[in-house]
């Protein structure tokens, strides 16, 4: 579409949805409310009603293009899956109609032999289930209707990411209802979690990336010499977009509006050829599914514009790396923020409980946050002076820290309005727009009415952090609500002396500062922080023992899960530690080393022809250039032989994950770390027309 033509938003939004207007338009009444109560409470779905709804949804489907639909899952690899079925039924007469059932709608039986599971089942237990999500709308894409599906194995085991967070969704609900039902809420019937997930990516020149085998292969770059300009003069953030990269957002905004996407946000980001996509926050389970979608959508649409986005986590080293803030929050049913604070007394001590139910279990889950977002990627991020540390803390801002201390101690509090401090009495200042500064080096920063977790990578799927945030916090509000039902007669002393002592023994987690800097680690540390600097040191305590508590207490895993699940992110890293090591190893040996011997041999030549000459024809250029060339590629071959042995060498370590993760981050990433330092520094020295692959400056500003 031209950037010129019209959009009309309203009529294209949603459009191909089979949203709540259109099935309130297309379904019988008696059928629409019963599919409402599905939606809404959880009902269980008779077949005669899925069996009018899937009619419904089926003429619609075809009257929008649709030959085929799929349950759309989401398994344990990170992105989602699919398998298409037609319409078409045969009939007697040698004929076809165009028919789709309850049945069908409501389940489906993908192959699941192929799937990561971790040990939960074997190769030969192929059987596997997905099951329908009302909760969030079917839609129309490329032809086929999709259907978003939770997928089980044929023992029941979860093998996806969407049921467990469903799961956590409801525990969560169940137990901020009791909580509010202690401050006199008698209407509120389900809280609702909410994401918005700010979604960060690069866009590289398709032809430049097919010459690059190591984007191909692993999305990221493993060789590349340093451009002549990077991001150092902050020109890019937020500036001017160029008129190819504008196209391409503006398709890209109306493809996912068309599905429904709340795309709101689009700029510039700070490394050169990165940009950024924030959409408006929707429920979790949506939010997941949405930000799915748009990865998928980003893809798509870049190559329509002769672009490829890239979605890893560090790219190009030397520059910013990608990530994905995931603001959460809690919304009442009837439209209440609950970090939102109020105007009452009575609404404050609520706003209070529930932070205190934040701050609370992210200083004693510490160790489950960093595990959400860990990932071989967001190694290359975390703690490296553009994203948040691998050490979890929460950012609140010095106004309403400094409101905690004074409750913590009964003290006068000194800020902009200078009151005493007592919960339930006073009307919190407005702090949260005007005096709170946003802390970009924070991992969970309150930023008015929401937390935003910052340390996701780009390429995440968001259902794991966001499962263990309502997880978490289940816990704590489950707590708060044993601790305070039944005191009704002294309610709010009970509650001024939960928050207080909630402050007082979780304090250590607040960290308003740099979280950057080194003397951070150092406080962090004696404070009793927990520092987990990769996936693999990180990865480990997900089961422990309080962890397998928490989830099987809350019906989201069983223990089995949680092992299985830590076992896949393990081999997940490993295999991608081996891919990058492989393709490493191929490039030097296949492309760069042959490339440096011929531009040696070329110098050598030239030289040659000039002694040829003259004896007095100066070559201490190109004599300096093939000897420091000759010595450096003598050190690639050895750091390329040591590559390979490391490779070899995982087959003597063992079968345990954790030891062979272990094994690759200690051994096979420092000698492809070495080998990247002596090939970088050849690039500087051979000729453009010699080096194999497209630069870093070809790939980051030719866009």
């Amino acid at each position: 579409m031209s950037s010129t033509t019209k959009i009309n938003v309203p009529d294209i939004f949603a459009s191909m949805v089979f949203n709540d207007d259109v099935m309130r338009e297309r379904l019988p009444k008696d059928v629409y409310k019963s599919l409402r109560k599905t939606i809404d409470n959880g009902k269980d779905l008779d077949i005669t009603v899925a069996n009018a709804v899937a009619n419904a949804m089926k003429d619609w489907a075809i009257e929008k293009g649709a030959t085929h639909y799929t349950h759309w899952f989401q398994p344990m690899t990170g992105i989602t899956a699919e398998k298409h079925d037609s319409f078409i039924s045969p009939t007697a007469d040698g004929r076809i109609i165009m028919e789709f059932s309850g049945k069908e709608l409501i389940k489906g039986e993908p192959d699941a032999s192929s799937f990561p599971s971790g040990g939960l089942r074997a190769t030969f237990e192929a059987r596997g289930y997905t099951a329908w999500d009302p909760t969030s709308y079917a839609f129309i894409k490329d032809h086929s209707l999709y259907i978003p599906t939770a997928f089980c194995s044929y023992g029941g085991e979860v093998l996806d990411k969407k049921t467990p967070l469903l799961r956590s969704m409801e525990a969560l609900s169940a137990q901020a209802v009791r909580i509010l039902r202690l401050f006199g809420d008698s209407t509120t019937k389900r809280v609702i979690t909410t994401v918005g997930p700010e979604q960060e990516y690069f866009l590289v020149d398709k032809k430049l990336y097919d010459e690059r085998p190591d984007l191909i292969y692993t999305g990221r770059t493993l060789f590349g010499a340093r451009a002549p300009k990077g991001q150092e003069l902050e020109d890019h953030y937020f500036g001017a977009i160029k008129p190819r990269i504008a196209a391409f957002m503006q398709e890209l905004d109306e493809e996912l509006w068309k599905l429904g996407v709340l795309a709101k946000t689009k700029h510039n980001e700070v490394a050169p050829a990165q940009h950024e996509l924030a959409p408006i926050f929707s429920t979790t389970n949506v939010a997941t599914d949405h930000n799915q979608l748009t990865m998928e959508t980003m893809k798509n649409v870049a190559l329509r514009h002769g672009l490829v986005c890239l979605l890893h986590e560090k790219p190009f080293a030397g520059v910013n790396g990608s990530g994905k803030h995931n603001n959460w929050s809690l919304s009442t049913d009837t439209g209440k923020n609950l970090f939102e604070p109020g105007k009452l007394p009575q609404e404050n001590a609520q706003f209070l409980l529930f932070l205190a139910a934040v701050i609370k279990g992210v200083d004693e889950y510490q160790d489950l946050l960093r595990v959400s977002v860990a990932s071989a990627g967001n190694d290359h991020r975390l703690g490296a002076n553009e994203a948040p540390p691998a050490i979890i803390s929460i950012f609140l801002g010095d106004e309403l820290t400094a409101i905690l201390h004074a409750i913590e101690t009964g003290t006068v509090y000194g800020g902009t309005l200078r009151v005493n401090m007592e919960i339930g009495v006073n009307v919190l200042p407005s702090f949260t727009k005007d005096t709170t500064d946003r802390n970009r080096t924070s991992p969970f920063a309150f930023t008015g009415n929401k937390f935003e977790f910052r340390s996701l990578g780009s390429q995440l799927n968001i259902a794991c952090p966001n499962i263990m945030l309502n997880t978490i916090i289940a816990d704590e509000l489950e707590q708060f609500a044993d601790e305070l039902e039944g005191k009704s007669d002294d309610f709010m002393s009970a509650l001024n002396a939960l928050i207080k002592r909630v402050i007082k023994e979780h304090k250590r987690i607040i960290f308003n500062g740099d979280g950057y800097a080194d003397a951070w680690k150092v406080e962090a540390a004696r404070r009793g922080l927990t520092n987990l600097p990769t996936t693999v040191d990180a990865l480990p305590h997900y089961t422990d023992e309080k962890n397998v508590k928490l989830f099987a207490k809350h019906k989201i895993y069983t223990e089995v899960e949680m092992q299985s699940r830590q076992d896949i992110i393990l081999e997940t890293y490993a295999k991608t530690i081996n891919i990058e090591a492989l393709t490493a190893s191929d490039m030097v040996k296949r492309d760069i080393l042959p490339a440096v011997s011929s531009y040696v041999a070329e110098l050598a030549s030239g030289v040659a022809t000039k002694k040829a000459i003259s004896d007095d024809i100066p070559c201490e250029a190109e004599l300096d250039i093939i000897k420091r060339l000759s010595g450096l590629q003598d050190c690639a071959y050895k750091k390329l032989a040591a590559l390979d042995n490391a490779i070899i060498g995982v087959k003597e370590v063992g079968e345990d994950p954790i030891e062979v993760a272990t094994y690759y981050k200690d051994s096979v990433i420092t000698a492809m770390t070495e080998l990247r330092a002596v090939v970088d520094e050849m690039e500087t020295l051979v000729s453009s027309d010699y080096w194999p692959y497209p630069s870093y400056g070809d790939l980051m500003f030719r866009v």
